[in-house]
Protein backbone atom coordinates (compact mmCIF):
# COMPACT_ATOMS: atom_id res chain seq x y z
CA UNK A 1 0.00 0.00 0.00
CA UNK A 2 1.14 3.43 -1.35
CA UNK A 3 0.00 6.09 0.60
CA UNK A 4 -1.87 8.74 -1.29
CA UNK A 5 -3.96 10.39 1.32
CA UNK A 6 -2.13 12.18 4.31
CA UNK A 7 -4.42 9.66 6.40
CA UNK A 8 -2.94 6.74 4.94
CA UNK A 9 0.29 7.67 6.45
CA UNK A 10 -0.63 6.01 10.11
CA UNK A 11 -1.94 2.58 8.35
CA UNK A 12 1.44 2.49 6.44
CA UNK A 13 3.03 3.04 9.19
CA UNK A 14 0.58 -0.05 10.69
CA UNK A 15 1.48 -2.57 8.07
CA UNK A 16 5.14 -1.95 7.67
CA UNK A 17 6.68 -0.37 11.15
CA UNK A 18 4.18 -0.77 14.02
CA UNK A 19 5.88 0.78 17.02
CA UNK A 20 4.96 0.52 20.66
CA UNK A 21 5.85 3.78 20.96
CA UNK A 22 4.92 5.50 17.56
CA UNK A 23 3.82 9.28 19.36
CA UNK A 24 3.93 9.72 23.03
CA UNK A 25 4.05 13.05 25.34
CA UNK A 26 4.03 14.65 29.06
CA UNK A 27 0.63 13.76 29.98
CA UNK A 28 -0.56 13.39 33.84
CA UNK A 29 3.19 13.82 35.15
CA UNK A 30 4.49 11.45 33.23
CA UNK A 31 5.72 10.27 29.83
CA UNK A 32 2.20 8.70 27.86
CA UNK A 33 3.34 6.40 25.16
CA UNK A 34 0.69 5.66 22.18
CA UNK A 35 1.13 2.55 20.24
CA UNK A 36 0.55 2.61 16.37
CA UNK A 37 -2.39 0.44 17.07
CA UNK A 38 -3.42 2.64 19.97
CA UNK A 39 -3.37 5.82 17.74
CA UNK A 40 -5.56 4.53 14.85
CA UNK A 41 -8.09 3.08 16.99
CA UNK A 42 -8.39 6.50 18.98
CA UNK A 43 -8.04 8.52 15.48
CA UNK A 44 -11.27 6.38 14.00
CA UNK A 45 -13.22 6.77 17.05
CA UNK A 46 -12.80 10.85 16.54
CA UNK A 47 -13.54 10.24 13.06
CA UNK A 48 -16.97 8.56 14.04
CA UNK A 49 -17.59 10.71 16.79
CA UNK A 50 -17.55 14.15 14.49
CA UNK A 51 -19.50 11.95 12.01
CA UNK A 52 -22.59 11.62 14.51
CA UNK A 53 -22.32 15.06 15.48
CA UNK A 54 -22.25 16.31 12.19
CA UNK A 55 -19.25 17.67 10.83
CA UNK A 56 -19.66 17.40 6.95
CA UNK A 57 -17.09 17.06 4.48
CA UNK A 58 -15.72 20.36 3.46
CA UNK A 59 -16.31 21.69 6.68
CA UNK A 60 -13.12 24.15 7.63
CA UNK A 61 -11.77 22.96 12.02
CA UNK A 62 -9.89 25.52 13.65
CA UNK A 63 -7.00 24.08 15.67
CA UNK A 64 -4.96 26.47 17.94
CA UNK A 65 -2.08 25.57 20.03
CA UNK A 66 1.65 26.49 21.63
CA UNK A 67 3.13 23.36 20.29
CA UNK A 68 2.58 19.58 18.92
CA UNK A 69 0.46 16.87 20.47
CA UNK A 70 -0.29 13.21 20.08
CA UNK A 71 -3.95 14.59 20.39
CA UNK A 72 -2.73 17.40 17.60
CA UNK A 73 -2.15 14.14 15.51
CA UNK A 74 -5.31 12.33 16.19
CA UNK A 75 -7.63 15.38 15.38
CA UNK A 76 -5.70 16.02 12.08
CA UNK A 77 -5.88 12.92 11.17
CA UNK A 78 -9.62 12.30 12.22
CA UNK A 79 -10.43 15.65 10.27
CA UNK A 80 -8.88 14.29 7.13
CA UNK A 81 -10.53 11.10 6.87
CA UNK A 82 -14.27 12.67 6.52
CA UNK A 83 -13.50 14.96 4.24
CA UNK A 84 -12.78 18.13 6.61
CA UNK A 85 -10.38 20.57 6.36
CA UNK A 86 -7.87 21.07 9.47
CA UNK A 87 -7.25 24.55 9.59
CA UNK A 88 -4.34 25.55 12.06
CA UNK A 89 -4.38 28.66 13.94
CA UNK A 90 -0.75 30.61 15.10
CA UNK A 91 -1.20 30.69 18.82
CA UNK A 92 1.09 34.17 18.53
CA UNK A 93 -1.28 35.32 16.22
CA UNK A 94 -3.19 38.95 17.29
CA UNK A 95 -6.91 38.92 17.96
CA UNK A 96 -7.01 41.03 14.41
CA UNK A 97 -5.67 38.03 12.60
CA UNK A 98 -7.55 35.27 14.26
CA UNK A 99 -10.58 37.12 13.83
CA UNK A 100 -10.06 37.40 10.09
CA UNK A 101 -9.28 33.95 9.82
CA UNK A 102 -12.19 32.60 11.43
CA UNK A 103 -14.36 34.72 8.95
CA UNK A 104 -12.67 34.46 6.36
CA UNK A 105 -12.35 30.30 7.03
CA UNK A 106 -16.19 30.45 8.18
CA UNK A 107 -14.76 28.83 11.56
CA UNK A 108 -17.70 27.38 13.93
CA UNK A 109 -15.49 24.43 15.32
CA UNK A 110 -12.21 24.86 17.16
CA UNK A 111 -10.03 22.98 19.15
CA UNK A 112 -7.49 25.00 21.37
CA UNK A 113 -4.60 23.88 23.83
CA UNK A 114 -6.04 25.71 27.17
CA UNK A 115 -8.49 27.95 28.64
CA UNK A 116 -6.23 31.20 27.45
CA UNK A 117 -5.88 30.49 23.94
CA UNK A 118 -9.90 29.38 24.18
CA UNK A 119 -10.64 33.14 25.79
CA UNK A 120 -8.34 34.49 22.99
CA UNK A 121 -11.18 32.77 20.14
CA UNK A 122 -13.90 33.76 21.79
CA UNK A 123 -12.87 37.55 21.98
CA UNK A 124 -11.39 37.08 18.23
CA UNK A 125 -15.23 35.80 17.20
CA UNK A 126 -16.94 39.16 18.93
CA UNK A 127 -16.97 40.42 15.18
CA UNK A 128 -17.09 37.70 13.33
CA UNK A 129 -21.40 36.75 13.54
CA UNK A 130 -19.98 32.86 13.99
CA UNK A 131 -21.20 31.12 16.48
CA UNK A 132 -18.07 29.48 16.98
CA UNK A 133 -17.77 26.01 19.18
CA UNK A 134 -14.42 25.54 21.43
CA UNK A 135 -13.09 22.04 22.21
CA UNK A 136 -10.04 21.80 24.57
CA UNK A 137 -6.62 19.16 24.58
CA UNK A 138 -7.13 19.24 28.34
CA UNK A 139 -9.63 19.45 30.86
CA UNK A 140 -11.89 21.96 31.95
CA UNK A 141 -15.00 22.95 34.17
CA UNK A 142 -16.03 25.44 31.49
CA UNK A 143 -14.93 24.28 28.07
CA UNK A 144 -16.23 21.09 26.86
CA UNK A 145 -13.06 18.71 25.87
CA UNK A 146 -11.91 16.98 22.93
CA UNK A 147 -12.46 13.47 24.03
CA UNK A 148 -16.51 14.30 23.70
CA UNK A 149 -15.95 13.36 19.90
CA UNK A 150 -14.51 10.23 20.47
CA UNK A 151 -17.65 7.88 19.09
CA UNK A 152 -18.62 4.42 19.67
CA UNK A 153 -17.39 3.52 16.22
CA UNK A 154 -20.69 2.26 15.03
CA UNK A 155 -20.74 4.63 11.71
CA UNK A 156 -17.42 2.39 10.37
CA UNK A 157 -19.75 2.04 7.00
CA UNK A 158 -19.89 5.63 6.61
CA UNK A 159 -16.18 6.62 7.36
CA UNK A 160 -15.08 3.86 5.30
CA UNK A 161 -17.72 5.61 2.65
CA UNK A 162 -16.30 9.29 3.60
CA UNK A 163 -12.76 8.03 3.36
CA UNK A 164 -12.95 6.61 -0.10
CA UNK A 165 -14.06 9.75 -1.21
CA UNK A 166 -11.22 11.82 -0.30
CA UNK A 167 -8.81 11.97 -3.18
CA UNK A 168 -5.28 12.54 -3.70
CA UNK A 169 -5.76 15.95 -5.04
CA UNK A 170 -8.28 17.32 -2.47
CA UNK A 171 -7.54 20.19 -0.32
CA UNK A 172 -6.21 18.42 2.54
CA UNK A 173 -5.50 22.06 5.23
CA UNK A 174 -5.35 25.69 5.22
CA UNK A 175 -2.46 27.04 6.32
CA UNK A 176 -2.90 30.96 6.97
CA UNK A 177 0.33 33.04 6.43
CA UNK A 178 1.46 35.55 9.31
CA UNK A 179 -0.10 38.30 7.79
CA UNK A 180 3.34 40.44 7.86
CA UNK A 181 2.13 42.85 5.03
CA UNK A 182 -1.44 42.72 5.28
CA UNK A 183 -4.29 40.20 6.25
CA UNK A 184 -2.95 36.41 6.63
CA UNK A 185 -3.62 34.66 3.45
CA UNK A 186 -4.95 30.86 3.24
CA UNK A 187 -2.46 28.80 1.51
CA UNK A 188 -4.51 25.70 0.46
CA UNK A 189 -2.29 22.31 -0.05
CA UNK A 190 -3.52 19.22 -1.42
CA UNK A 191 -2.75 15.30 -0.01
CA UNK A 192 -1.07 15.07 -3.09
CA UNK A 193 1.00 18.97 -2.75
CA UNK A 194 1.99 17.37 1.16
CA UNK A 195 2.99 13.62 0.05
CA UNK A 196 4.86 14.78 -2.56
CA UNK A 197 7.14 16.66 -0.35
CA UNK A 198 7.36 14.24 2.11
CA UNK A 199 8.16 11.04 -0.07
CA UNK A 200 10.85 13.45 -1.57
CA UNK A 201 12.39 14.75 1.83
CA UNK A 202 12.16 10.94 2.94
CA UNK A 203 15.02 9.66 0.47
CA UNK A 204 17.17 12.00 1.77
CA UNK A 205 16.58 11.63 5.72
CA UNK A 206 18.71 8.66 6.74
CA UNK A 207 15.70 8.55 9.55
CA UNK A 208 13.68 5.17 10.17
CA UNK A 209 12.03 2.96 12.27
CA UNK A 210 12.29 2.82 15.75
CA UNK A 211 14.66 6.11 16.02
CA UNK A 212 13.95 8.71 18.51
CA UNK A 213 12.60 12.02 17.55
CA UNK A 214 11.92 15.35 19.40
CA UNK A 215 9.31 17.88 18.34
CA UNK A 216 9.16 21.52 20.09
CA UNK A 217 8.16 23.74 17.21
CA UNK A 218 4.36 24.62 16.36
CA UNK A 219 2.25 22.48 14.57
CA UNK A 220 0.31 25.41 12.97
CA UNK A 221 3.73 25.84 10.91
CA UNK A 222 3.53 23.42 7.54
CA UNK A 223 7.55 22.82 8.59
CA UNK A 224 6.88 20.24 11.63
CA UNK A 225 3.48 19.51 10.58
CA UNK A 226 5.28 18.17 7.13
CA UNK A 227 7.90 16.35 9.21
CA UNK A 228 6.08 14.94 11.75
CA UNK A 229 3.86 13.49 8.72
CA UNK A 230 7.32 11.75 7.94
CA UNK A 231 7.82 10.47 10.96
CA UNK A 232 4.41 8.61 11.06
CA UNK A 233 5.50 7.80 7.52
CA UNK A 234 9.03 6.19 8.25
CA UNK A 235 7.86 4.48 11.62
CA UNK A 236 10.25 6.99 13.60
CA UNK A 237 9.10 7.61 17.63
CA UNK A 238 7.82 11.36 17.67
CA UNK A 239 7.97 12.65 21.35
CA UNK A 240 6.50 15.96 21.66
CA UNK A 241 8.34 18.37 24.58
CA UNK A 242 6.67 19.04 27.62
CA UNK A 243 6.80 23.83 27.07
CA UNK A 244 8.81 25.42 24.70
CA UNK A 245 10.67 26.38 28.16
CA UNK A 246 11.84 22.90 28.70
CA UNK A 247 13.33 21.73 25.74
CA UNK A 248 16.97 21.35 26.70
CA UNK A 249 15.51 19.50 29.74
CA UNK A 250 13.41 16.86 27.40
CA UNK A 251 16.35 16.39 25.16
CA UNK A 252 18.44 15.04 27.73
CA UNK A 253 15.41 13.19 28.93
CA UNK A 254 14.32 11.61 25.56
CA UNK A 255 18.06 11.61 24.10
CA UNK A 256 16.49 11.73 20.65
CA UNK A 257 18.38 11.06 17.36
CA UNK A 258 16.61 13.23 15.06
CA UNK A 259 14.91 16.63 15.89
CA UNK A 260 13.98 20.32 13.89
CA UNK A 261 14.49 23.38 15.49
CA UNK A 262 14.83 27.20 14.53
CA UNK A 263 18.50 28.98 14.23
CA UNK A 264 17.23 30.80 17.81
CA UNK A 265 17.52 27.59 19.86
CA UNK A 266 21.24 26.82 18.64
CA UNK A 267 22.24 30.45 18.39
CA UNK A 268 21.26 30.57 22.55
CA UNK A 269 23.03 27.16 22.76
CA UNK A 270 26.17 28.61 21.43
CA UNK A 271 25.89 31.69 23.66
CA UNK A 272 25.78 30.03 26.83
CA UNK A 273 29.10 28.37 25.77
CA UNK A 274 30.50 31.42 25.03
CA UNK A 275 29.49 32.65 28.39
CA UNK A 276 31.46 29.91 29.90
CA UNK A 277 34.67 30.89 28.40
CA UNK A 278 34.63 34.29 29.96
CA UNK A 279 33.99 32.55 33.10
CA UNK A 280 35.63 29.63 35.71
CA UNK A 281 39.47 29.41 36.12
CA UNK A 282 42.21 29.69 33.71
CA UNK A 283 42.09 26.32 32.34
CA UNK A 284 38.48 26.29 31.20
CA UNK A 285 38.80 29.47 29.76
CA UNK A 286 41.15 28.61 27.88
CA UNK A 287 40.04 25.15 26.95
CA UNK A 288 36.70 26.22 26.03
CA UNK A 289 38.45 28.78 23.87
CA UNK A 290 40.26 26.95 22.00
CA UNK A 291 37.51 24.25 21.48
CA UNK A 292 35.29 27.50 19.86
CA UNK A 293 38.25 28.35 18.04
CA UNK A 294 39.27 25.17 16.50
CA UNK A 295 35.30 24.24 15.48
CA UNK A 296 34.69 27.14 13.78
CA UNK A 297 37.52 26.53 11.81
CA UNK A 298 36.73 23.28 10.96
CA UNK A 299 36.16 22.80 7.04
CA UNK A 300 34.17 19.71 6.18
CA UNK A 301 35.05 19.62 2.76
CA UNK A 302 38.78 19.58 3.29
CA UNK A 303 41.05 16.13 4.00
CA UNK A 304 41.55 16.38 8.21
CA UNK A 305 45.30 17.27 8.25
CA UNK A 306 46.77 14.84 11.09
CA UNK A 307 47.86 17.35 13.30
CA UNK A 308 44.41 19.15 13.41
CA UNK A 309 42.55 15.24 13.65
CA UNK A 310 44.74 14.96 16.78
CA UNK A 311 43.72 18.65 18.22
CA UNK A 312 40.06 17.25 17.17
CA UNK A 313 40.13 14.19 19.03
CA UNK A 314 41.40 15.87 22.33
CA UNK A 315 38.94 18.72 22.26
CA UNK A 316 36.36 15.95 21.62
CA UNK A 317 37.73 14.11 24.84
CA UNK A 318 37.50 17.06 26.95
CA UNK A 319 34.82 19.66 25.73
CA UNK A 320 32.45 18.59 22.62
CA UNK A 321 31.35 14.97 24.43
CA UNK A 322 30.52 16.89 27.14
CA UNK A 323 28.03 19.57 24.12
CA UNK A 324 26.68 16.39 22.66
CA UNK A 325 25.62 15.17 26.28
CA UNK A 326 23.75 18.64 26.54
CA UNK A 327 21.01 17.94 23.77
CA UNK A 328 21.22 14.29 25.25
CA UNK A 329 24.19 12.28 23.88
CA UNK A 330 22.42 10.46 20.79
CA UNK A 331 21.77 13.00 18.47
CA UNK A 332 22.46 12.23 14.81
CA UNK A 333 21.08 15.35 12.86
CA UNK A 334 19.42 18.58 13.44
CA UNK A 335 17.20 19.93 10.54
CA UNK A 336 16.87 23.68 10.65
CA UNK A 337 14.47 25.71 9.18
CA UNK A 338 12.08 28.95 9.08
CA UNK A 339 15.15 31.44 9.73
CA UNK A 340 18.84 31.31 8.46
CA UNK A 341 21.63 29.37 10.09
CA UNK A 342 24.92 31.22 10.90
CA UNK A 343 27.57 29.33 8.80
CA UNK A 344 29.96 29.35 11.74
CA UNK A 345 27.75 27.77 14.06
CA UNK A 346 27.27 25.12 11.44
CA UNK A 347 30.93 24.25 11.84
CA UNK A 348 31.04 24.44 15.09
CA UNK A 349 28.29 22.00 15.87
CA UNK A 350 29.85 19.81 12.77
CA UNK A 351 33.42 19.91 14.40
CA UNK A 352 31.70 18.49 18.49
CA UNK A 353 29.86 15.63 15.35
CA UNK A 354 26.08 17.35 15.72
CA UNK A 355 25.41 17.27 12.49
CA UNK A 356 23.18 20.24 11.33
CA UNK A 357 21.61 20.72 7.74
CA UNK A 358 19.88 23.49 6.82
CA UNK A 359 16.54 23.93 4.00
CA UNK A 360 14.35 26.20 2.45
CA UNK A 361 10.59 26.43 1.52
CA UNK A 362 7.69 28.33 2.26
CA UNK A 363 3.88 27.77 2.95
CA UNK A 364 3.01 27.54 -0.24
CA UNK A 365 5.39 24.91 -1.62
CA UNK A 366 4.15 22.31 1.24
CA UNK A 367 6.99 23.40 2.07
CA UNK A 368 10.62 22.29 1.50
CA UNK A 369 12.16 23.47 -1.54
CA UNK A 370 15.95 22.95 -1.19
CA UNK A 371 17.98 20.61 1.68
CA UNK A 372 21.55 20.19 2.52
CA UNK A 373 22.17 16.37 2.37
CA UNK A 374 23.64 14.38 5.14
CA UNK A 375 25.72 12.45 3.06
CA UNK A 376 29.35 13.50 2.65
CA UNK A 377 29.61 16.66 0.27
CA UNK A 378 26.33 17.43 -0.06
CA UNK A 379 26.11 20.35 2.25
CA UNK A 380 27.73 23.58 2.13
CA UNK A 381 27.15 25.78 5.29
CA UNK A 382 25.90 29.39 4.30
CA UNK A 383 23.81 27.92 1.80
CA UNK A 384 20.11 26.06 1.95
CA UNK A 385 21.01 22.73 0.07
CA UNK A 386 19.82 22.23 -3.36
CA UNK A 387 16.54 20.94 -5.31
CA UNK A 388 14.67 18.00 -3.49
CA UNK A 389 14.06 15.33 -6.09
CA UNK A 390 11.09 16.50 -8.21
CA UNK A 391 11.34 20.50 -7.72
CA UNK A 392 12.82 22.92 -9.92
CA UNK A 393 14.72 26.10 -8.83
CA UNK A 394 15.68 28.65 -11.03
CA UNK A 395 16.60 32.42 -10.49
CA UNK A 396 15.46 34.75 -13.34
CA UNK A 397 16.00 38.42 -13.24
CA UNK A 398 19.49 38.88 -12.41
CA UNK A 399 22.02 41.17 -11.25
CA UNK A 400 25.45 41.94 -11.88
CA UNK A 401 26.48 39.59 -8.21
CA UNK A 402 24.24 36.72 -10.71
CA UNK A 403 21.46 37.77 -7.71
CA UNK A 404 18.23 37.41 -8.80
CA UNK A 405 14.48 36.24 -8.27
CA UNK A 406 14.23 32.62 -6.49
CA UNK A 407 11.17 30.99 -8.77
CA UNK A 408 9.89 27.20 -8.20
CA UNK A 409 8.18 24.69 -9.58
CA UNK A 410 7.14 21.21 -8.97
CA UNK A 411 4.09 19.31 -7.35
CA UNK A 412 4.38 20.32 -4.10
CA UNK A 413 2.88 23.53 -5.21
CA UNK A 414 -0.21 24.99 -3.17
CA UNK A 415 -3.12 24.91 -4.73
CA UNK A 416 -3.88 28.49 -4.53
CA UNK A 417 -4.57 31.23 -1.72
CA UNK A 418 -8.33 30.59 -0.22
CA UNK A 419 -10.54 33.13 -1.51
CA UNK A 420 -8.00 35.19 -3.37
CA UNK A 421 -7.73 33.92 -7.01
CA UNK A 422 -6.21 37.03 -7.94
CA UNK A 423 -3.22 36.84 -5.15
CA UNK A 424 -2.73 33.46 -6.65
CA UNK A 425 -2.31 34.38 -9.97
CA UNK A 426 0.00 37.02 -9.01
CA UNK A 427 3.03 34.44 -7.63
CA UNK A 428 2.16 31.53 -9.83
CA UNK A 429 2.37 31.97 -13.72
CA UNK A 430 0.69 30.16 -16.46
CA UNK A 431 3.72 27.57 -16.59
CA UNK A 432 3.06 27.18 -12.87
CA UNK A 433 6.35 28.77 -11.81
CA UNK A 434 5.61 30.03 -8.31
CA UNK A 435 7.96 33.02 -7.51
CA UNK A 436 9.05 32.95 -4.04
CA UNK A 437 9.64 36.29 -3.15
CA UNK A 438 12.82 35.69 -2.03
CA UNK A 439 16.39 36.35 -3.52
CA UNK A 440 19.37 34.49 -4.15
CA UNK A 441 21.63 33.26 -6.50
CA UNK A 442 23.66 29.51 -6.86
CA UNK A 443 27.16 28.78 -5.76
CA UNK A 444 29.21 26.43 -5.73
CA UNK A 445 27.76 25.14 -9.12
CA UNK A 446 23.59 23.73 -7.82
CA UNK A 447 23.68 25.02 -4.13
CA UNK A 448 21.22 27.64 -3.19
CA UNK A 449 22.02 30.94 -1.24
CA UNK A 450 19.15 33.00 0.19
CA UNK A 451 20.21 36.81 0.15
CA UNK A 452 17.22 38.31 1.31
CA UNK A 453 13.48 39.38 0.65
CA UNK A 454 12.90 41.42 -2.64
CA UNK A 455 10.52 43.46 -0.72
CA UNK A 456 13.01 44.19 2.27
CA UNK A 457 15.42 45.48 -0.18
CA UNK A 458 15.94 49.16 0.14
CA UNK A 459 18.07 52.06 -1.91
CA UNK A 460 19.67 54.69 0.22
CA UNK A 461 19.52 57.85 -1.06
CA UNK A 462 22.90 57.59 -3.01
CA UNK A 463 21.28 55.43 -5.15
CA UNK A 464 22.62 51.95 -3.94
CA UNK A 465 20.70 49.39 -2.98
CA UNK A 466 20.79 47.01 -0.02
CA UNK A 467 20.06 43.67 1.31
CA UNK A 468 19.63 44.47 5.18
CA UNK A 469 19.36 40.51 5.63
CA UNK A 470 22.96 40.11 4.62
CA UNK A 471 24.36 42.88 6.48
CA UNK A 472 22.05 41.46 9.46
CA UNK A 473 23.42 38.02 9.36
CA UNK A 474 27.16 39.77 9.22
CA UNK A 475 26.30 42.00 12.42
CA UNK A 476 25.10 39.26 14.67
CA UNK A 477 28.24 36.93 13.76
CA UNK A 478 29.16 39.12 17.19
CA UNK A 479 29.00 37.81 20.46
CA UNK A 480 27.86 41.51 21.80
CA UNK A 481 24.98 41.75 19.75
CA UNK A 482 21.76 39.34 20.12
CA UNK A 483 19.12 40.56 17.88
CA UNK A 484 19.03 43.86 14.79
CA UNK A 485 17.52 45.19 12.41
CA UNK A 486 19.11 47.15 9.53
CA UNK A 487 17.36 50.41 8.17
CA UNK A 488 18.11 53.05 4.98
CA UNK A 489 15.27 53.54 2.82
CA UNK A 490 15.79 56.97 1.40
CA UNK A 491 18.77 57.81 4.20
CA UNK A 492 22.45 58.25 3.10
CA UNK A 493 23.31 55.14 4.86
CA UNK A 494 22.50 52.12 6.71
CA UNK A 495 21.75 52.24 10.55
CA UNK A 496 20.65 49.52 12.88
CA UNK A 497 18.48 49.02 15.63
CA UNK A 498 20.57 46.68 17.82
CA UNK A 499 19.68 44.81 20.90
CA UNK A 500 22.91 43.25 22.58
CA UNK A 501 23.90 40.28 24.06
CA UNK A 502 23.09 41.33 27.45
CA UNK A 503 24.89 38.32 29.39
CA UNK A 504 28.08 39.01 27.32
CA UNK A 505 28.47 42.71 27.60
CA UNK A 506 27.55 42.09 31.43
CA UNK A 507 30.92 40.52 31.62
CA UNK A 508 32.78 42.40 29.12
CA UNK A 509 31.68 45.10 31.50
CA UNK A 510 32.88 43.23 34.73
CA UNK A 511 36.45 42.85 32.80
CA UNK A 512 36.54 46.41 32.00
CA UNK A 513 35.64 47.88 35.15
CA UNK A 514 31.89 49.07 33.72
CA UNK A 515 29.52 49.69 36.40
CA UNK A 516 26.82 47.12 35.95
CA UNK A 517 23.21 48.36 36.47
CA UNK A 518 20.78 46.74 33.60
CA UNK A 519 19.97 46.83 30.62
CA UNK A 520 17.60 49.69 30.16
CA UNK A 521 20.92 51.56 31.67
CA UNK A 522 23.33 50.17 30.11
CA UNK A 523 22.14 50.97 26.46
CA UNK A 524 22.74 54.24 27.63
CA UNK A 525 26.48 53.96 29.28
CA UNK A 526 28.88 55.78 26.65
CA UNK A 527 31.61 52.88 27.05
CA UNK A 528 29.15 50.15 26.33
CA UNK A 529 28.02 52.56 23.26
CA UNK A 530 31.95 53.13 22.01
CA UNK A 531 32.49 49.25 22.03
CA UNK A 532 29.34 48.60 19.89
CA UNK A 533 30.92 50.87 17.34
CA UNK A 534 34.02 49.12 17.39
CA UNK A 535 32.46 46.15 17.38
CA UNK A 536 30.32 47.28 13.69
CA UNK A 537 33.51 48.83 12.72
CA UNK A 538 34.63 45.70 13.00
CA UNK A 539 32.10 43.87 11.02
CA UNK A 540 32.08 46.48 8.39
CA UNK A 541 35.01 45.39 7.03
CA UNK A 542 33.13 42.34 5.38
CA UNK A 543 30.59 44.21 4.41
CA UNK A 544 30.72 46.67 0.58
CA UNK A 545 30.82 49.76 0.69
CA UNK A 546 27.31 50.76 0.69
CA UNK A 547 26.24 47.94 3.38
CA UNK A 548 28.58 49.04 6.28
CA UNK A 549 26.36 50.60 9.04
CA UNK A 550 27.48 54.14 10.06
CA UNK A 551 24.78 54.72 12.75
CA UNK A 552 23.16 52.44 15.57
CA UNK A 553 20.74 52.67 18.26
CA UNK A 554 20.75 50.44 21.24
CA UNK A 555 17.67 48.87 22.76
CA UNK A 556 17.21 47.17 26.02
CA UNK A 557 13.81 44.59 25.21
CA UNK A 558 14.39 41.56 23.73
CA UNK A 559 12.44 41.08 20.75
CA UNK A 560 9.80 38.29 20.42
CA UNK A 561 6.56 36.79 18.52
CA UNK A 562 4.53 37.80 21.46
CA UNK A 563 5.79 41.40 21.48
CA UNK A 564 4.99 41.92 17.80
CA UNK A 565 8.82 41.91 16.05
CA UNK A 566 9.00 38.56 15.08
CA UNK A 567 6.04 36.48 13.07
CA UNK A 568 5.18 32.72 13.67
CA UNK A 569 7.59 31.68 11.44
CA UNK A 570 10.56 33.98 13.38
CA UNK A 571 11.04 35.91 10.61
CA UNK A 572 11.47 40.16 11.79
CA UNK A 573 7.94 42.23 11.18
CA UNK A 574 10.13 44.95 9.80
CA UNK A 575 6.91 46.85 9.19
CA UNK A 576 5.95 46.73 12.85
CA UNK A 577 9.07 47.76 14.26
CA UNK A 578 9.32 50.70 12.42
CA UNK A 579 6.13 52.08 13.30
CA UNK A 580 7.14 50.35 16.80
CA UNK A 581 10.34 52.26 16.88
CA UNK A 582 10.00 55.23 15.02
CA UNK A 583 11.05 57.59 17.53
CA UNK A 584 13.93 55.42 18.26
CA UNK A 585 14.87 55.98 14.47
CA UNK A 586 14.57 58.92 14.15
CA UNK A 587 16.90 59.39 17.22
CA UNK A 588 19.16 56.96 15.55
CA UNK A 589 19.81 59.14 12.18
CA UNK A 590 19.47 62.56 14.13
CA UNK A 591 22.46 61.75 16.85
CA UNK A 592 26.16 62.15 16.60
CA UNK A 593 26.74 59.76 19.63
CA UNK A 594 25.89 56.51 17.84
CA UNK A 595 28.09 56.74 15.13
CA UNK A 596 30.57 54.11 13.79
CA UNK A 597 34.12 54.93 13.65
CA UNK A 598 35.73 54.49 10.10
Amino acid sequence: MIPTRLFDLIYYQAANYPQKSAVKAWEDQQWRAYSTAESIDIIESLACGMIQKGVKSGTNVGIITHLGSPTWNFIDFALQMIGAIPVPLHASASTKQIEYILKDASITICFAADEPLAKLLIESSKTTGLNLEIFLLTNSQNYPSWENFLGNKNDQIELSFRKNQVKPEDLATIIYTSGTTGDPKGVMLSHYNILCNINSTAVLLPIYAGLRTLSYLPMSHIFERMVIFTYWMVGANIHYAKSVTTILEDLQKVRPHYFTTVPRLLERVYEKLMLETKKGGVVKKLLLKWAINLGERFNPHRKIAPWFWIKRKIVDLLVYRKWRNLIGGKVKGIVVGAAALQPRLGKLFSAAGIKIREGYGLTETSPVVSFNRFEPGGHHFGTVGFAIPGVDIRVVNKDENDEGDVQVKGPNIMMGYFNKPEETAKVIDKDGWFSTGDRGKFVFKHFLQITGRKKDIFKTTTGKYVAPYHVEQVLKSSDLISQCMVLGASRPYPGVLIIPNFNHLEVWCKANNVHWTGPQFMVLNPKVMARIALEIKEKNEHLSKPEKVRQFYLLHKEWSAKTGEYGPTLKLIRAAIRTKYSKEIEKLYASKDNLVPK
